[in-house]
């Protein structure tokens, strides 16, 4: 469903009386944060080839969640980055800019493994995820998995990356599972002027 906002025009380019009708961004897969070879469909939602895309939005909000579906297995992972993160490399984890979750169900950050999910992802299940700025947690088709990442610093933005066939499915709202309480969609930031 697209958000619209009302703008009232009064320099007379719309004639007295109209309104005009302006649809609010999305957050989806960002086109100009994306490696070489990643292929980005289904209107921004849907990532495959090689490589990894940022969101086009960072997570500013004090809880924020999204999901995934593992649409085709391979090698893949999801997580939180900075924009000095390389898209091009994969697999993410392995530089100081990406904190990942892999297909395996290995925490990955800074070439170190952090923790591990008790269970491992697989095709057709749908992963969430919710940050607050303190930690990233994941849930497991709504379960909660109980291992969080923490100590992630800086402006970060929702990562994604595939290969090896891998294809994976984002949500950024209409989920599959209710968020937990207080965790909401991303929210674009919006001037007022």
């Amino acid at each position: 469903m697209a958000s619209y906002i009302f703008c009232c025009c009064r320099d007379g380019a719309f004639g007295s009386g109209h309104v005009q009708l302006k649809e609010l961004p999305s957050v989806k897969l960002d086109t100009s944060f994306m490696g070489n070879d990643v292929v980005i469909v289904k209107n921004g939602h849907r990532i495959c080839g090689n490589g990894a895309a940022l969101a086009n939005a960072p997570i500013a909000q004090n809880k924020a969640y999204f999901e995934i579906k593992i649409q085709c297995t391979g090698s893949w992972g999801v997580g939180l980055a900075t924009r000095r993160c390389n898209l091009n490399k994969t697999p993410l984890g392995t530089d100081a800019e990406s904190w990942v979750l892999r297909q395996d169900g290995c925490m990955n950050h800074n070439q170190e493994e952090k923790a591990r999910l008790p269970d491992v992802p697989q095709e057709g299940d749908i992963l969430g995820l919710t940050y607050d700025h303190i930690e990233l947690n994941f849930f497991l088709n709504g379960k909660p998995m109980g291992v969080p990442f923490n100590g992630i610093k800086g402006t970060v933005y929702p990562v994604f990356y595939v290969d090896d066939g891998a294809v994976l499915d984002v949500q950024f709202e209409k989920f599959y599972h209710t968020p937990p309480g207080g965790f909401d969609a991303i929210m674009i930031e919006q001037s007022l002027l």
